[in-house]
């Protein structure tokens, strides 16, 4: 506790640096504890300027729900906090119907076991659609993923894309807003409808190839399948998108979508955090290998 002249309550003090409910609710059920000064307390209780407060959680131990997979992880930046890795299209973020054994945090599972870690329940922070490549934030612990939940509801975590469009794009710079909803009776495709949850892309042209435009893109709000719905929305859906009417003809076999920047707020930390990714091989060779700066 810094730069205090009265006493808090605990619960408010941590309340004001991040701590969830959820979070208060399992120390509260005896999943973890709060210490000053290595003494324990609750959370109703009041600490003083100056004193140092310390919570403390029960590992999350391993499960069969989810499989280890030791395949390849293409690890770009890691600490006890965090994990964050450079997915590669084809690989599903988190198992489901498509993949139950060799997703992302299968990957991770296993990638953790072999490091010797207590925790061995990745929290996926930030989810990337299968065919989408690049930068995906996970949370080691719980206590890290609680953390960023406020980050995450106002859409601080700063989210950049680079996307290859159909056709030449008319305004070297654009906002797409435009609500986003589930298509009636389909249970993976969206699309812009009265009734759909508000969602905001903006867009800056990189380079215009005459029958495809590169745009670097920022994610406003976080929508499934945004970024593809939008520009398919305007008449321009991403190049190899088959499900959103992209030309499938230009020598990319998944949308050309690769997510290169990710920067969020690292509480423990207490300093922006950027992390990044290079455009993946099909992407330059589609692009007849032109040069991006990130």
């Amino acid at each position: 506790m810094n730069q205090e002249e009265t006493p808090f309550k605990i619960k408010t003090f941590l309340a004001q640096q991040g701590v969830s409910h959820r979070m208060f609710s399992i120390i509260k059920r005896g999943g973890g504890s709060v210490e000053i000064n290595g003494r324990q307390v609750r959370t109703v209780d009041e600490i003083q300027p100056g004193e140092q407060v310390v919570i403390s959680l029960p590992p999350e131990q391993s499960n069969d729900v989810v499989e280890s997979s030791h395949m390849p992880l293409d690890v770009l930046y890691e600490d006890e906090n965090w994990l964050i890795v450079n997915k590669p299209a084809g690989v599903t973020s988190v198992p489901g119907k498509a993949d139950r054994s060799n997703t992302m945090v299968n990957r991770v599972k296993g990638y953790l076991e072999d490091a010797g870690s207590q925790d061995l329940v990745p929290h996926v922070v930030t989810r990337l659609d299968r065919f989408t490549s690049g930068v995906a934030l996970l949370a080691k612990h719980r206590f890290a993923h609680g953390l960023l939940d406020k980050q995450l509801q106002t859409h601080a975590v700063d989210k950049r894309y680079f996307a290859v469009v159909d056709g030449d794009l008319p305004d070297d710079h654009g906002v797409i807003e435009g609500p986003i909803g589930r298509v009636d009776g389909d249970f993976i495709r969206r699309e812009v409808r009265e009734d759909g949850r508000a969602s905001t892309t903006e867009y800056w042209v990189e380079h215009r190839f005459g029958n495809m435009t590169l745009v670097r893109v920022r994610l406003h709000t976080g929508r499934t399948h945004q970024i593809r719905v939008h520009f398919s929305h305007i008449g321009h859906p991403l190049v190899g998108d088959e499900i959103y009417g992209g030309p499938m003809d230009r020598g990319i076999e998944r949308q050309a979508l690769h997510a290169y920047a990710l920067t969020f707020y690292d509480p423990f930390d207490q300093q922006d955090r950027k992390t990044t990714s290079a455009l993946p091989e099909d992407m330059v060779k589609l692009l007849d290998g032109y040069q991006v700066e990130i």
